[in-house]
């Protein structure tokens, strides 16, 4: 009789890897869909929905992202509420893009996620810079080569 096993994802099987992304020339939605797939961790063989097994992702070059359409820079808008009456502003996004290119990638890949207690978790390890500089470059440092335990001379 063959016996099944259902695998738990814990901290210790979950590897967390960094992925560096440029946002020049993509379109937004698109992109945004790509980075929630590796901060999920969907690519992986060991995901789960509950478990959090999602990598890091570094975007650079944020200034340089898209959306298409002819009116669509203009018909969508960004919507915020300062909490008092009176305090909503609708930025268009043809403004918002030039302003804080960053806000709009984390503002979609945040909505590509599930709306749960981990969609914190997940968004914290997602890292948008406007430039091509980025203060992570540890993490993408090439690995060392392995060190070779020589036998020792015979005498």
């Amino acid at each position: 009789m063959l016996k099944t096993e259902s695998f738990q994802n814990d901290k210790a099987v979950t590897n967390r890897q960094w992925h560096l992304y440029d946002a020049q020339g993509k379109t937004l939605g698109r992109f945004a869909s790509e980075i929630a797939h590796k901060l999920m961790g969907k690519h992986k063989r060991h995901y789960a929905p509950h478990s959090d097994c999602g990598d890091f992702v570094v975007v650079v070059n944020a200034e340089g992202i898209q959306i298409t359409g002819n009116s669509k820079p203009v018909q969508k808008f960004d919507f915020r509420h300062s909490g008092y009456p009176g305090g909503d502003t609708m930025t268009p996004y043809k403004e918002f893009l030039k302003s804080k290119p960053d806000r709009a990638i984390q503002l979609a890949v945040s909505g590509m996620l599930r709306k749960t207690r981990l969609r914190d978790k997940q968004m914290s390890r997602l890292k948008v810079y406007k430039g091509s500089t980025h203060p992570h470059g540890a993490q993408f440092a090439a690995p060392r080569p392995a060190a070779t335990a020589s036998a020792p001379a015979a005498q």
